[in-house]
């Protein structure tokens, strides 16, 4: 190995210098100046290579990391669940052998300084937590490489600064939050590697396959559901967040090839407004550790000039909502084993060993402003109690929907957050609450500011630029009545063990059976029914039978001329209800007040057997949820086609076809007449997004988008990217008016229905008013930031067409319905179109 003696060597030597040989030892990345425990394994005595020769894969490491706590009286090791893959979510504590002896009275003294009395509670001799985080994005890999190193050095690591940092510190070392993801990407990465290290950009290894490796299983990008909690691998750290309450939390990721190396703070008019000034100011008094690190080693690096700390969805932001630091740290990615960039030759160690210089200047930075890092946490949860001590509450729920209220409960207990179950039914400004049906939160307990930040509707920001998402209020992404001046005096029992709504048992009829479809999991009972071979059909009108109204959408099952006889019908319409949590009632007439059963206003409907188009040019993020709704949700089968392979795919055994958002041209024109051929013999074509511009285009569906031409003026070169980040609509709810009347909207309750919207494809209305059952407000916007001529555009808007080819239908989406697997409100939409599109 060649060694680099000059401390403040230019980036682009050190990257040099290291392209002359990409083998280093394990001595590259440690301190010099610190001995070490010969008893303790290295890396390569248990994996079989030295860190950054290979690409860590995630059974490697975890066989690594419990090796070391069998090995280290300063570690234990515990799994806390599986990734959808069946990967272990690992997690190190590491501290002190002392404070392992005692590890849960710290634990229990710790989080006391979020509640009540934690005045009484001395830090100077309180351990400070720190929670260390590594790739969450799989194929952004050195962090998760570095945690071997940093493992290894916090267990073999000799010495009395060592001994102090332990005996001071409690850190909790996430070695791959994204397992699945990291797997992936290493089999990528080191599949191709040569003996001979090509560092040319244009090879193979530094050009992923489709999705790649940024995602877990289903595609998502898991540095979102810090807050949403969605994925099992967010359930596992959330579960830790809570438990400990970490002083620090840091997020190790990668970004472009010809970068440096960021961390904290990122711009600062783009903090949320909940967020406190002296967190920012703590963030910056920590970057100082880093920036003295970083200048001893040689490595360039940047603060304040990208990324931010707005929306609390991501690991870098979610802890400064919940009395914490969240650090981001972004290196410059290799992406590979050794790359030509910008500034020299990237090598794959020289990332590992930025990452690892990161974790440490971390835990120096925790050791020297431990008491006022833990003061801050008491000060904060503290001002939070005096910020909801005037009290109040606020109160959600929808009277048709027990399963999707569950959720958002689900969510809340997630995040420790108290609510109750309703005394009683209670209307409140025209909309009724029903017991078991609704929550009631107080806003006078701890996570007061997690609460606001969760519920709130804001349109008025400092800065027009983010990062990501600005808006995400939960009660609008379910779809939810809520009111947020409500009293406790509503409220009945708190609610500390969360169960689903369970229906009564259905009773036996010889006549038929009745299912509404407002429920969240009506499709997945639907389905169940359809694919057992069972008839069953649609009212397309409400009526009343029994002194109970029934909507549109109401689902009839016929007793007579089934598969099954009537016992049998009744057993297994039990086992339906059971299993989706939906009510489901036994008629003996069919005579109503409104449409009779008998009437051809209750239409037969069809098994459906579904496909989505995936691979190149198709938005792995936008595909990825769709298949997680259907598999996870609804436990409905759909046929992921490779557009590589979809000119040979025969389409006529499916009911439906979905084309996701896309990222180019995903289909090309023999593509699009196929599929023309298969929706004029009855097939039903689903699209989302700018795949209405593809269908347009290929004469599928015919639309008209509008067009604006920019006329700004006295717009500098400097000022230009700004501006046209500007005009970018990042994520924002909006308002939309529905036809209850139309298939599409069947299942829903109101007349409006909120809308997550990411683009600005803005579709002119049909001229037909009986064509829009989806059509933005006059003021759409209800929280996010939008610029004035975006809204002026998207005003009156259509969110939905419809039109036939044949026998068969074309239904398009302008708008994402399944973001990011909390979007719950709207997730029924591609249901309707999925069951009801040949209704419409």
């Amino acid at each position: 190995m060649k060694k680099i003696t000059t401390a403040l060597l230019l980036i682009t030597i050190v990257f040099t210098t290291y392209a002359q040989d990409y083998q280093v030892n394990l001595d590259y990345y440690l301190p010099s100046n610190v001995t070490y425990n010969a008893a303790i394994p290295t890396p390569e005595s248990v994996i079989g290579h030295e860190v950054g020769d290979w690409h860590i894969t995630h059974d490697k490491l975890v066989q690594y990391m419990h090796v070391l706590a069998e090995s280290s009286n300063r570690i234990t090791i515990e799994d806390r669940g599986t990734t959808f893959e069946g990967r272990p979510l690992s997690l190190l504590t590491i501290t002190s052998p002392s404070n392992h002896n005692q590890i849960e009275t710290i634990k229990k003294n710790h989080v006391a300084l979020t509640e009540n009395g934690s005045g009484s509670l001395n830090t100077s001799n309180m351990p400070i937590v720190v929670y260390q985080g590594f790739s969450i994005h799989g194929n952004e890999s050195s962090g998760s490489n570095a945690a071997l190193v940093t493992a290894y050095y916090l267990a073999a690591a000799q010495g009395s600064k060592v001994d102090e940092l332990l005996a001071n510190t409690v850190i909790l070392l996430d070695p791959s939050l994204n397992p699945d993801g990291l797997q992936r990407f290493a089999y990528w990465a080191n599949t191709n590697k040569a003996k001979n290290i090509n560092p040319d950009p244009n090879d193979r290894e530094y050009r992923e396959v489709w999705p790649g490796g940024r995602t877990n299983h289903y595609w998502f990008d898991m540095n979102r559901d810090w807050l949403p909690v969605q994925l099992p691998e967010s359930r596992a750290r959330i579960a830790t967040f809570h438990d400990w309450y970490p002083n620090i939390l840091t997020d190790h990721h990668e970004m472009g090839t010809n970068a440096s190396f960021f961390f904290q703070p990122g711009i600062p008019s783009r903090t949320h407004p909940l967020t406190p000034q002296k967190n920012q100011d703590l963030t910056g008094d920590i970057a100082k550790f880093h920036a003295k690190a970083f200048d001893k080693l040689g490595s360039f690096y940047y603060t304040e000039e990208s990324f931010d700390d707005f929306y609390y969805g991501k690991g870098s932001t979610f802890p400064d909502i919940n009395g914490s630091i969240g650090i981001l740290f972004e290196q410059a990615s290799s992406r590979g084993h050794a790359q030509e960039s910008a500034n020299g030759i990237l090598t794959f160690p020289f990332t590992i060993r930025n990452q690892f210089t990161a974790a440490l200047s971390t835990l120096e930075a925790a050791a020297n402003m431990r008491t006022q890092l833990l003061d801050y946490q008491r000060d904060f949860f503290r001002n939070a109690a005096k910020e909801g001590a005037s009290g109040g509450a606020i109160v959600f729920g929808d009277s048709k929907d027990a399963g999707k209220v569950y959720h958002l409960a689900e969510i809340l207990q997630r995040h420790k957050i108290k609510f109750h179950e309703l005394k009683q039914d209670v209307t409140r400004n025209g909309k009724t609450y029903k017991k078991g049906y609704s929550y009631v939160v107080p806003k006078n307990q701890k996570q007061h500011r997690l609460i606001n930040a969760m519920f709130e509707k804001r349109t008025k920001f400092q800065d027009s630029l983010f990062y990501d998402i600005s808006a995400w209020s939960f009660p609008l992404a379910f779809n939810m009545d809520h009111e947020e001046n409500a009293t406790l005096s509503i409220a009945g029992n708190e609610v500390t063990e969360l169960t689903p709504n369970k229906p009564a048992t259905v009773a036996t009829s010889n006549y038929a059976y009745l299912m509404e479809w407002h429920e969240y999991y009506a499709p997945k009972a639907l389905n169940e029914i359809l694919q057992k071979g069972l008839r069953a059909k649609v009212g397309m009108k409400p009526f009343t039978l029994n002194g109970k109204k029934y909507d549109y959408g109401t689902i009839l099952i016929p007793v007579q001329n089934q598969s099954l006889d009537a016992t049998e019908l009744a057993t297994f319409i039990n086992k339906v209800s059971k299993n989706a949590n939906i009510p489901i009632d036994a008629v003996n007439t069919g005579l109503t007040e409104g449409i009779d059963l008998g009437s051809n206003q209750f239409r037969a409907l069809e098994a459906p057997k579904v496909a989505i188009v995936v691979g190149d040019g198709i938005t792995p993020y936008d595909a990825g949820e769709i298949w997680h709704v259907f598999d996870q949700r609804y436990d409905m089968h759909l046929t992921k086609l490779d557009t590589r392979s979809f000119s040979r795919t025969d389409l006529s055994k499916y009911t439906a076809l979905i084309l996701p958002n896309s990222w180019g041209s995903a289909l090309d024109k023999n593509d699009a007449k196929k599929i023309k051929t298969w929706v004029r013999n009855g097939g039903t074509l689903i699209g989302y997004k700018n795949a209405g511009r593809w269908f347009n285009s290929n004469e599928l569906l015919k639309m008209k988008f509008k067009t604006r031409k920019d006329t700004a003026t006295n717009i500098s070169f400097e000022q230009a990217g700004n501006y046209r980040g500007a005009q970018v609509i990042g994520g924002a709810i909006f308002e939309t008016k529905l036809d209850r009347s139309h298939p599409i909207a069947f299942g829903y309750k109101n007349k409006t229905l909120p809308v997550f919207r990411n683009s600005t494809i803005f579709l002119e209305p049909d001229v037909n008013s009986y064509n829009n059952p989806i059509l933005y407000s006059e003021n759409p916007l209800l929280s996010g930031y939008i610029s004035k001529p975006n809204l002026k555009d998207l005003a009156n808007t259509s969110a939905f067409k419809v039109g036939g080819q044949g026998r068969g239908t074309v239904i398009y989406f302008t708008d994402n319905h399944n973001f990011r697997a909390f979007w719950y409100g709207t997730n029924k939409l591609l249901m309707n179109a999925i069951f009801f599109g040949d209704k419409m």
